[in-house]
């Protein structure tokens, strides 16, 4: 009797069994999702210092999640901290949309100057409005890994800013010597991380990723380049001669900036390319040293450093610069 009913009882049980997996089994379609999430490159990215090129990265980064890499991990010097900061928020896509209706007065405005001789505008100003556009963040809650560079002033030493509020990060490492003050944080007086590392690749050596691809703002000049571009002017009742003032003297910076020969160089231009130069050779001794996986070149004369205006042009070359750089790089590495 007994051997009767177990046999009798054993196919209910292997067909209970059965029932059961197949009601629990995913279909094919969240298969396929989980299949294409594995199957992803994830990317260490480091975003190289460089003032308004910075607008590179954007394209940059569109780039990159377009074509099917999982960026896990950003590592940023100055603009670079900025934008893989905005980036890791979720939020570049809100960033990208305020910067891309940036005028030049627009510019002017974000401007809030510093009447002191530790520099010339004290970058509140630019910060409590990304503040007001992104929202207050702590770096630890961002959900990928994110580490802002900015210099020691005092030591003359390289800081990672890897936790804390992400906008005291960003405002530390975006303080150009001259043009912005130094920012006041942790105890420590901080300056743009251009200044001792332009593009910060060791930040993310430790990082479980497949590959690192770094963005360099500082690659050979083009022999040719689109003009810089033409933001329409505001008419109507807000137009005054301040305003025509204001303008004429940014046209007038950047005709001088163009100019090839010039007997007489202002300060911001001995500025630009004083700090162009060092980095310049930091950047290359940076590569050479940690080699990543794959270098996008950004032509270091894409822009003048002030252009921010620009930003429709400078996020198309960065995803032009990346479709170039990462399939040339890729197909020869399968040859």
């Amino acid at each position: 009797m007994t051997g009767s009913l177990n046999a009798s009882s054993a196919p209910c049980d292997i067909f209970g069994i059965i029932e059961t997996i197949t009601a629990e089994t995913p279909d094919l379609a969240y298969l396929s999702q989980i299949e294409v999430t594995l199957n992803k490159t994830t990317v260490s990215l480091v975003l190289g210092s460089g003032s308004a090129k910075g607008l590179a990265h954007i394209g940059v980064i569109n780039w990159l999640n377009h074509n099917g890499y999982d960026i896990r991990s950003v590592a940023g010097s100055s603009m670079g901290a900025l934008v893989g900061g905005i980036y890791a928020c979720g939020e570049l896509d809100t960033y990208s949309q305020w910067v891309l209706a940036l005028e030049k007065m627009d510019i002017i405005r974000l401007l809030d100057f510093s009447f002191s001789s530790k520099g010339l505008f004290k970058g509140e100003r630019v910060i409590n409005v990304l503040k007001e556009l992104i929202g207050e963040r702590n770096i630890e809650d961002l959900p990928i890994s994110y580490t802002a560079v900015a210099t020691d002033l005092d030591r003359g030493k390289e800081i990672w800013l890897n936790s804390g509020s992400l906008f005291e990060a960003i405002r530390a490492s975006i303080a150009i010597p001259t043009l912005l003050t130094p920012h006041h944080y942790l105890g420590k007086h901080m300056l743009d991380g251009g200044l001792v590392n332009p593009i910060p690749i060791a930040p993310t050596l430790s990082d479980k990723t497949d590959i690192t691809v770094a963005v360099n703002l500082r690659g050979k000049s083009a022999s040719k380049l689109d003009p810089p571009g033409k933001s329409p002017m505001h008419h109507g009742a807000m137009e005054n001669n301040y305003r025509k003032k204001i303008l004429q003297f940014i046209n007038g910076l950047q005709k001088a900036l163009d100019r090839e020969s010039k007997e007489e160089i202002d300060l911001f231009r001995v500025l630009d390319k004083s700090m162009d130069t060092m980095q310049t050779t930091l950047t290359r001794f940076q590569l050479a040293a940690y080699s990543p996986d794959f270098v996008i070149e950004i032509p270091r004369n894409a822009c003048n450093f002030y252009e921010f205006h620009r930003a429709e042009y400078l996020i198309g070359l960065g995803w032009q610069k990346a479709d170039e750089h990462m399939r040339t790089a890729k197909g020869s590495r399968h040859n």
